[in-house]
């Protein structure tokens, strides 16, 4: 017939539960306490049968014996549906301590009874009205024997007095034994929503991580394609144009042999995009060596004097890092060949303290290099994805991209990029 005061609910109110069968304790307090209750029932209907019968023997009038227990009784068991249905369990519990008092007036053995008022009072009141409320309770069992016999023994006293605190004790730690098992299931029901947002953003998580590689693959594919395939096409395109005004066939059969290696190029090119691959230069060596080949074919395709410029041994970079920086002299030089008119070409590969360098500089016509940014590059022509999309790749990996030119001066392209330390030397820096 126990029921705890529950905690503060999530808004701030509160509400103290009523006497057993309220719904919801079952499910947080557990066994044991649904063992509690059943023992405090069979406590009250053993102890009622006591007082029946020690109350008869005492020459107690039966039938007002009988129908006072039947009262309280029933009144005990009425408070089950009266307080599910929001009744107050205090209001329920002070009229059944009135009940018993008219017990206790028929029959002094009735007394008994006072220990199961106890275990509701400190389950349905709080802690002070609880105490107030048991200490009368108490004070009826002791003042009985005085009102009977004029004298209260010591042991009508404190066997009373240890009850009461027994009572009590035991109805506040079921409180706190069904307070804990509330709170252990509100933690439950938060975990479970925690976990089952966490999968919802992971799920949102791997669907944005799944669009934004998309994107990254469609913009790496689109640089290969204009820094490699698309500058292939172009020299292809500037070949077959001198093919056709060549009317030496030694220099026309050149020119063709040449036209077949760019093509062949081309398609293994190509073919390295679509697998995801580094350029094939960089297969058959390292930066400076993959540079060399790709200036020499220039030069070789183009007509323009071009030559390398190594100052020393460079730094190892990832391959990331080296695919960049070809894919920038690739670029610059097919703006050379298209756009600059120019008749020499000087790349230069340097080392500094914290990046590698590569400097693409022309003698040709040049252009004015500080309104060509601030232009869209539908504006100005084939030659303005390039140099963006170069600059954006370079910024990826932390390094940067630099243009200056004159207008009949000629242009300089500057790409770095940072050389990768150990973190030690990171940390000591």
């Amino acid at each position: 017939m126990s029921e705890m005061a529950a905690p503060h609910r999530a808004d701030g109110s509160s509400r103290r539960p009523g006497p057993v069968g309220v719904p919801g304790e079952d499910a947080v307090s557990g066994g044991t306490t649904r063992w509690l209750r059943l023992g405090q029932h069979s406590l009250l209907a053993v102890l009622a049968l006591v007082c029946l019968t020690r109350a008869v023997d005492a020459g107690a009038h039966p039938v007002g014996e009988v129908a006072g227990l039947l009262t309280f009784v029933a009144w005990y068991l009425a408070g089950i549906p009266l307080t599910h249905r929001g009744l107050g369990g205090g209001v329920w519990f002070v009229v059944l301590t009135l009940l018993w008092g008219g017990l206790v007036l028929i029959s002094p053995e009735n007394v008994w009874l006072a220990f199961p008022l106890w275990l509701l009072a400190g389950h349905l009141l709080p802690l002070g009205a609880g105490l107030l409320i048991s200490s009368a309770v108490l004070a009826v069992v002791v003042a009985e024997p005085v009102r009977q016999t004029g004298t209260a023994p010591f042991a009508a006293i404190i066997g009373p007095a240890i009850g009461m605190v027994v009572a009590l004790g035991i109805s506040r730690a079921q409180i706190a034994l069904v307070r804990d098992g509330i709170e252990r299931q509100r933690l439950i029901t938060s975990l479970c929503a925690a976990q089952a947002e966490t999968a919802a953003l992971t799920d949102e998580l791997a669907r944005v991580q799944r669009a934004e590689g998309a994107t990254s693959e469609r913009t790496r594919l689109s640089r290969d394609i204009h820094d490699g395939i698309a500058q292939g096409f172009s020299s292809i395109l500037l070949l077959t144009r001198a093919a056709r005004a060549e009317p030496d066939p030694d220099r026309l059969r050149a020119t063709l042999g040449q036209l077949e290696s760019s093509a062949a190029d081309g398609l293994e090119e190509s073919r390295r995009v679509v697998a995801a691959l580094a350029p094939a230069d960089l297969d058959e060596g390292s930066l400076t060596g993959a540079v060399r080949r790709v200036t020499e074919r220039f030069a070789e395709e183009s007509g323009v004097s071009a030559h390398v410029s190594v100052a020393g041994v460079l730094a190892p970079l990832p391959t990331t890092a080296e695919v960049t920086l070809l894919r920038c002299v690739q670029g610059a030089l097919a703006n050379v060949r298209a756009h600059a008119d120019a008749t020499r070409v000087v790349v230069s590969l340097d080392e500094t303290e914290d990046s590698v360098r590569v400097d693409v500089v022309d003698d040709g016509r040049g252009f004015d290099a500080s309104s060509w940014w601030s232009e869209t590059p539908d504006s100005i022509g084939e030659g303005g994805y390039g140099l963006r999309a170069t600059r954006a790749r370079l910024r990826e990996i932390g390094g940067g991209l630099d243009v200056e030119s004159t207008i009949s001066e000629g242009t300089a392209v500057s790409a770095w990029i940072p050389i990768p330390r150990p973190s030690s030397e990171r940390n000591a820096s």
